[in-house]
């Protein structure tokens, strides 16, 4: 790949071409001699449309754990975008006194003692 490129209008009209066609941004960068972190930036700064798979009922899986069906005693870490259909709870037990199940417990809570390490550091 090339380092000494710009993106002159001709080429910028490549990337929305190729882009409009659902080509991979890492399919997009090897036809232009670009990397894909620089096709996903100027897409950014072009401002065109995301292109996120958005997963249809029948992608989602039967057993995902909606917030109407937490219980007491139901790890309640969410799992997910809330926004898409696949969202959903761990639901795994939870840690006694702790909303969460105890691997979620290690995300959530940090040591006092880990907490003053890093605030000095």
């Amino acid at each position: 790949m090339t380092t000494d490129w710009e993106w002159t209008p001709e080429r910028i009209a490549v990337l929305i071409a190729l882009w409009n066609e659902d080509l991979p941004a890492s399919e997009i960068g090897r036809r232009l001699g670009i990397t894909k972190n620089a096709v996903i930036g100027k897409v950014h700064r072009l401002g065109l449309t995301q292109r996120r798979p958005t997963p249809s009922a029948k992608d989602v899986p039967l057993n995902v754990l909606r917030l109407d069906a937490l219980r007491p005693g139901m790890c309640s870490w969410p799992i997910g975008d809330p926004g898409d259909p696949a969202f959903h709870f761990c639901g795994l037990p939870t840690v006694p006194g702790k909303p969460y199940c105890a691997a979620h417990c290690r995300v959530a809570y940090v040591a006092s003692r880990d907490r003053k390490q890093t605030s000095t550091g």
